[in-house]
This record gives C-alpha cells, sequence and structure tokens, in this order.
C-alpha cells in the first residue's frame, strides 16, 4: 500500500466549505480502483488543522488520482479556503499486511 498524508490549514471562515467539498471528493476518489481509503480527519484542538489520509494500491494509482475530474474540481475550490499551502507526506504501509486491505 501507498499511504498520503495531506496537511492543510484552512480559512477560519471556509471550515464548512472545505469540510463539503473535500468529502465530495472523497466520496468519489474511494470509487477509483486503486483506492482503498480516502479518510478526512479534523484537528480537536484547532478546528482549522486537517489530515486527509490517503491509502492507494500503489503509487501510480496515487498519481493517477490527480488526473481525476473530481480531484481537479477539489483542488481548484479548495486551494482559495486554504491558510497556507497544503504539505503531503508519503508513507508505506507496515501493518496491516498489504494483503489484508479489502476493498
Amino acid at each position: 500500500m501507498f499511504v498520503v498524508h495531506v496537511h492543510v490549514k484552512v480559512k477560519e471562515d471556509r471550515v464548512q466549505d472545505f469540510i463539503a467539498a473535500t468529502r465530495e471528493n472523497a466520496l468519489s476518489s474511494i470509487k477509483e480502483n486503486g483506492n482503498r481509503r480516502f479518510d478526512i480527519i479534523q484537528s480537536e484542538e484547532d478546528k482549522t488543522q486537517f489530515i486527509l489520509e490517503e491509502i492507494y494500491l500503489s503509487p501510480a494509482d496515487a498519481a493517477a488520482h490527480k488526473d481525476t475530474q473530481h480531484y481537479k474540481k477539489w483542488k481548484n475550490l479548495a486551494e482559495s479556503m486554504m491558510a497556507e499551502p497544503r504539505r503531503s507526506f508519503r508513507y508505506r504501509n507496515i501493518y496491516p499486511a498489504d494483503e489484508e486491505w479489502g476493498k
């Protein structure tokens, strides 16, 4: 598995708009063949801080995600909602084993 964590800080007055746009993107993303999860996580301490956890079968599947219409729509909408540029961190899965992940 290929795991991506995207850290996003959203403008205070755009939090609900960001949640709505990101949820729409997540609902489409989980239908992609190479996607296994797309979680939207919000900080308890700072409601403007989010982590998007995306899990793909491979780096190629993560790259293909960026070519989808729903991602491009989300990117165009969400960038104006961000208080600072988003940061992405890439990881490899350790546990559970890749073959234990279901769709």
